[in-house]
């Protein structure tokens, strides 16, 4: 595998034309291929009344060959869920595919807790605008935390292989305690379901695909596959679960591991080997998605302060 012609795509903070006024990041670049361009939608962050984070989806319009911004939007795609819902506070990724015609997106919505900081669960929105805006099939979530699978449910990847809906998806499986020098720190994994319909899911509870390389509270996250010369692919980040934030040695980084039956993963992460010299991802790289587009795959992700100065893509050659 070789990774090539990496460019730094989109930085909020010098970037202007998206009237971006009083917002920050530019998170999980999630892409879909339409006839003329390919759309990134991403999430950023805006201070509500109480001076706290909420996150809201926006998008860019890219040529075929992400040379050229073609359009944006002027406005959030979808409007963050009602009082006490799952996706109260921000909705954080949000990873469109094409189901019947139109587009369906699957959400990870967020909520505050007070004894940790955050619970997350999927929602589902469905486009029927060529996917400027979105409306919510309903006020609930359509995969939650669950028996074998206690919290922070999210991150959901979905894509259609042999007439089958194929999620891939992050569990939190415990949080841990709080210290003298950090708050409650997360644990989480990522898990696989199926569904005939792209609404109703069958998840393998708890079970864990990836191996862990860190340590037992090693964190996975934002999973994303694709089919190519007959193996599945997929990129994924990871990093430690506590002194992450600042520590760049223990921060997220990317992963990847194949499969040839969707079933078994054999992670590869040394396959990953591209420049880290840019002041935007040289300490960070993480929340990546991977498209096709013209028989070229290519892979968004985010790099330094998670994706305080946006997002970057490279070409992957197999």
């Amino acid at each position: 595998m070789k990774l090539i012609n990496k460019r730094h795509l989109f930085n909020p903070q010098s970037h202007n034309f998206l009237g971006l006024v009083g917002y920050n990041f530019a998170q999980s670049p999630q892409a879909i291929v339409l006839e003329d361009r390919v759309r990134v939608y991403f999430s950023s962050r805006v201070s509500d009344q109480e001076g706290m984070f909420i996150s809201v989806i926006r998008f860019i319009d890219y040529s075929l060959d992400f040379e050229q911004v073609i359009s944006y939007s002027t406005d959030e795609v979808i409007t963050n869920g009602e009082l006490g819902t799952f996706d109260e506070h921000g909705i954080f990724p949000f990873s469109p595919t094409v189901i019947d015609g139109k587009i369906f997106a699957y959400t990870c919505g967020w909520s505050r807790r007070v004894s940790v900081s955050v619970e997350t669960s999927t929602g589902l929105v469905v486009s029927e605008d060529g996917g400027k805006t979105f409306k919510r099939m309903g006020k609930g979530p359509i995969l939650s935390s669950s028996l074998y699978e206690p919290c922070l449910v999210g991150d959901s990847f979905v894509r259609k292989y042999n007439d089958t809906f194929h999620m891939w998806y992050m569990y939190g499986k415990y949080w841990k305690g709080a210290t003298e020098n950090e708050p409650p720190a997360r644990v989480y994994k990522i898990g696989h379901a199926t569904s005939t319909d792209g609404i109703n899911w069958s998840k393998e509870e708890g079970i864990q695909i990836l191996e862990d390389v860190l340590n037992k509270d090693e964190c996975q996250a934002l999973p994303t596959v694709i089919e190519k010369n007959g193996l599945y692919r997929m990129f994924f980040c990871y990093r430690y679960a506590d002194d992450f934030r600042t520590n760049k040695e223990r921060g997220y980084r990317l992963g990847y591991a194949e499969s040839s039956n969707l079933q078994d993963w054999v992670r590869k992460d040394e396959e990953i080997n591209f420049e880290t010299t840019d002041d935007w991802d040289n300490s960070m790289r993480c929340y990546p998605n991977l498209v096709e587009v013209n028989d070229k795959v290519f892979l968004l992700y985010n790099g330094n302060e998670f994706g305080k100065k946006g997002f970057g893509v490279v070409e992957v050659v197999f």
